[in-house]
């Protein structure tokens, strides 16, 4: 984790909720690649069912990020309804120019004979928070504000960097390999493997496969935004997916604000016609650990900020 600066003080860094210990997928796939243990069998109403969606994968918007950062009209536009249809978008990666110290790869190589560093994910997961960073400027231009309000929001913008790995599974049609879900994040930023479909997302009620683009990283929408904009820009249900003859690893960055931040749907992001308010006001840090409590289950957890769940309980 990281963040803006470091907690100073008599500040004490956050604590998260608990994990039960599990056996680790890996040796067990190692001792006995053949079986998959009864507990990560799935109900028949939860396995991935064998439909070919793929060609919905080309639909999913891609976003030319170095167009966003000229603020090209266009490109903004292009934002502003990937996040409301979608809730995911692709965006175009690059690679550091020789002459300029933006993009990711390796910095400071000045001679050809120069031993290269092996050891780059510091570098990757610092370059990705600027990605990250100079997105939330869109993001704050798409919801109407100036570009430096939606990070000013944060008080203190966290990251939590993830690398998942997803063995081969001789069963691949029993289980999953992430249970659906929505991220608790502002945004979450993903790089897949090239070669190695896994992540599908929740669109018109299918599953929906995000197959790799060459040179792009997958973005999606996490339920703080989702608060802020009062439901316009929808944070959606994923999951990932196994198979059976090639391992995949993804690296996700995912990128929240401060714990002590509360979050509610933005004034000026409330229909003035209706005047309806989805969300109520919750700290942030209550509900990221309730969210981390609860087995992932689609978007149950986003229930206790719904003004709807307030209602219930009187």
């Amino acid at each position: 984790m990281s963040s803006n600066e470091a907690f100073t003080g008599n500040e004490e860094a956050p604590t998260y909720a608990p994990s039960i210990p599990v056996p680790n997928v890996q040796e067990l796939m190692r001792e006995d690649p053949s079986q998959v243990p009864q507990r990560y069998v799935r109900d028949l109403k939860d396995r991935p069912k064998d439909t070919d969606l793929s060609h919905l994968s080309s639909l999913i918007p891609l976003i030319d990020f170095s167009l966003l950062l000229l603020g090209n009209e266009e490109e903004l536009n292009k934002l502003d309804l990937a996040c409301q249809d979608w809730g995911f978008f692709q965006k175009n990666k690059y690679a550091m120019p020789s002459d300029d110290i933006q993009g990711y790869g390796h910095g400071y190589v000045v001679l050809e004979e120069q031993i290269l560093d092996w050891e780059i994910i510091e570098e990757y997961s610092n370059v990705i928070r600027k990605f990250g960073t100079e997105l939330m400027e869109s993001f704050s231009l798409i919801m109407g504000m100036e570009k430096e309000a939606l990070l000013g929001l944060h008080k203190q913008l966290i990251q939590v960097y993830r690398v998942n790995y997803y063995p081969p599974c001789s069963k691949p049609d029993q289980v999953l390999g992430v249970s659906p879900h929505s991220d608790s994040s502002t945004i979450t930023i993903l790089m897949q493997d090239d070669g190695v479909c896994g992540l599908q997302i929740k669109h018109d009620n299918e599953w929906v496969p995000v197959n790799p683009f060459p040179y792009a990283l997958v973005v999606n929408v996490g339920d703080v935004i989702e608060m802020w904009s009062n439901g316009k820009y929808k944070s959606i249900e994923h999951r990932a997916v196994a198979n059976d003859n090639r391992a995949r690893i993804s690296y996700a960055s995912f990128l929240f604000p401060h714990d002590k931040v509360e979050i509610e749907p933005l004034n000026h992001m409330i229909d003035q016609k209706t005047e309806q308010q989805i969300y109520k006001k919750v700290k942030y840090g209550d509900y990221l650990r309730n969210s981390m409590k609860r087995k992932m289950e689609g978007k149950a957890h986003t229930q206790m900020a719904k003004v709807e769940a307030t209602l219930e309980t009187l």
